[in-house]
């Protein structure tokens, strides 16, 4: 080439931004091997616009009041309310059992008669239950058929075994008595409702064994907590249970609810289909209804728990993670064996999957089903606050407790497989 490109239009002054088209300059000209062509207009409003980007950029940054700095403090809110929204997403059960023991303790239900906290108790039951009972998908139950064996233990262990820890908790002398009390009757109930199989779905284990376990533990506990509160506490503490009101009562609060549930599920394809899509929804509402009972029960014994010294709760919410600890070790030492007992390796306690799932839902116990029983004992082993609030800390420490042990699991499989591909 002859000549260097080169623009022989002077150099632009003043403001660089223009309001129209018409204040653009005029056409440059470029100069090529001695002859003159007309420059592209489009040249200079990609030049025009570059620049006054690059201008406003600048005048923003230089802004004392301006944008830039407002952009910084919504970052830092960002930032700092995302982990906690997270947070509180992940954990709305616990966190509103919570709130409804503190709200127990510092607003009372004044507003509401003992007919009207005896009917919301009721319903939150009944809600509790039939929400449970949408979202468990029983189809997955038959894939547990192939192991049955870790699953009868499962049974016999959650309705037959550990209640008999009651009679040990009964030992313990502390006061106010309802304390040991409800631990012992808590000692005496089926399983979580979701809490096990959730926990079983995360730590990889079988979630279908985990589920046919819930759902038959709690059906039959309508028929063995009576039996089983009578036998192993009531006797302990010189107190006669209405056994058949008990048996009768939990049928209508918690058979009732779970057969309304399972019929709208499999006769209506859009309940299903609602309850499927909407399962965290349904969680929420569930959780709801379950901080209703601490609230509910904490505040009907507001004046007695005041009495309480605080080193007293605290010995009683101790018992409760000592309680679940002692029977997640329990199932954690009898797993093992009964493997070693029923084939070895073939034996359908040495996969993992299923010792995870027996560990786990065999080892919890559930609140709502505990709560239903104390309301229709009536005052019958104490006052039902008192009764519930140590088993509503033994609820949430069992949850966290483990959550902490599923943690640990995926945290050693995560360094098992690093091995494995280094």
């Amino acid at each position: 080439m002859a000549q260097a490109l080169r623009i022989l239009h002077p150099p632009i002054t003043g403001t660089p931004y223009f309001r129209h088209h018409s204040q653009l300059p005029p056409p440059a000209y470029c100069v090529f091997s001695g002859g003159k062509l007309n420059a592209s207009p489009l040249l200079w409003k990609i030049r025009s616009v570059s620049r006054i980007s690059r201008i406003r950029a600048s005048a923003e940054s230089r802004q004392g009041n301006g944008n830039g700095e407002n952009r910084l403090p919504q970052v830092l809110i960002s930032n700092w309310t995302k982990p906690l929204a997270k947070f509180a997403a992940d954990n709305f059960q616990p966190l509103g059992m919570v709130e409804g023991v503190l709200l127990g303790l510092a607003n009372p239900s004044t507003w509401l008669s003992s007919g009207d906290t005896y009917y919301l108790s009721k319903i939150s039951t009944f809600g509790i239950f039939i929400i449970s009972r949408l979202t468990l998908r029983s189809d997955e139950i038959g894939v547990a058929a192939e192991a049955w064996p870790a699953g009868l233990f499962g049974l016999a262990s959650i309705l037959f075994i550990t209640p008999l820890f009651s009679r040990i908790i009964l030992l313990i002398k502390l006061q106010p008595q309802e304390f040991v009390t409800g631990l012992a009757i808590f000692s005496c109930m089926p399983t979580t409702l979701s809490s096990g199989v959730a926990l079983t779905r995360l730590a990889g284990g079988n979630s279908a064994l985990a589920l046919a376990m819930t759902v038959i533990s709690n059906l039959l506990g309508i028929l063995i907590i009576p039996f089983s509160i009578s036998k192993f506490i009531a006797a302990g503490v010189g107190v006669s249970v209405p056994t058949e009101r008990l048996l009768r009562s939990l049928v209508l609060t918690l058979l009732i609810p779970l057969i309304l549930g399972k019929v709208a599920r499999e006769l209506s394809k859009g309940v299903a289909d609602f309850a499927d899509g909407n399962r965290k929804l349904l969680a929420v509402i569930s959780a709801i209804f379950l901080s209703f009972v601490p609230w509910i029960q904490v505040s009907r014994s507001r004046s007695l728990l005041l009495m309480v010294k605080p080193s007293i709760f605290l010995v009683a919410v101790v018992m409760g993670a000592l309680l679940h600890t002692v029977l997640l070790a329990f199932n954690a030492l009898v797993i093992p064996s009964l493997s070693v007992i029923s084939g070895g390796s073939k034996s359908p306690f040495a996969k993992k999957e299923n010792a995870s799932a027996l560990l786990l839902v065999a080892s919890q116990k559930t609140l709502p089903v505990m709560v239903a029983v104390v309301e229709q004992l009536g005052g019958a082993l104490g006052e039902s606050g008192l009764l519930v609030l140590p088993c509503v800390a033994a609820h949430l420490n069992q949850i966290i407790i483990d959550s902490f042990l599923v943690s640990l699991w995926k945290q050693k499989e995560g360094k098992f497989e690093n091995a494995k591909v280094a």
